[in-house]
């Protein structure tokens, strides 16, 4: 075990230290370590496989969701350009109303009650479809529904109260359209 040529044992059989095997028994057989190798090498194909398939599930699941996203961006544009319809349908026989009564030639008073009996039909339509007229004479001021154009100083009405609609308001369901333009009075 000494040195022969100022070399070790080791060096003077030609080994490399740097660039060994795995740390084994030493007394492995060449025929053993290359099945060694063969079980590794499969191993890692396998896990390659297994890493494709992962990432081809991976882009197929995320091309999956891009194609969902913009279907439901298109449906979401296509409710929008066409919930319209709903609301215009019932409006159009109104429409046909007008027409008729303005090739009729008639009285003034004819004339006023079939533009009364349209009125009607249309406030029937904007009823069905949800919206709302807000009350507004003789009720007291409500900032969220009316909106005040004049106070008006008098002693004939309570404090606040609304004496005139000067404009009607209207309310879709629970959200306001437009609020009451109104007059409302003022104690002295």
């Amino acid at each position: 075990m000494g040195k022969s040529n100022g070399k070790t044992e080791t060096e003077s059989a030609g080994l490399d230290l740097d660039h060994e095997l795995p740390a084994g028994d030493g007394d492995e057989n060449p025929s053993a370590v290359a099945s060694e190798g063969v079980g590794l090498e499969t191993e890692l194909q396998k896990l390659k496989a297994e890493r494709d398939s992962l990432l081809d599930r991976l882009a197929r699941a995320q091309a999956e969701f891009e194609n969902a996203r913009r279907r439901a961006a298109k449906e979401q544009q296509d409710f929008r350009d066409y919930a319209a319809v709903d609301a215009l349908r019932p409006l159009l026989p109104i429409l046909d109303s007008f027409e008729r009564a303005m090739q009729v030639k008639s009285e003034p008073g004819d004339f006023r009650s079939g533009v009364e009996l349209i009125y009607k039909q249309l406030q029937d339509a904007l009823t069905k479809l949800g919206v709302r007229a807000i009350p507004a004479k003789g009720e007291p001021f409500d900032p969220h529904v009316h909106e005040a154009i004049e106070m008006v100083e008098t002693s004939d009405a309570a404090d606040h109260e609304v004496l005139e609609e000067l404009q009607r308001g209207y309310k879709y369901k629970d959200r306001l359209l437009r609020p009451a333009m109104v007059k409302v009075a003022k104690n002295p």
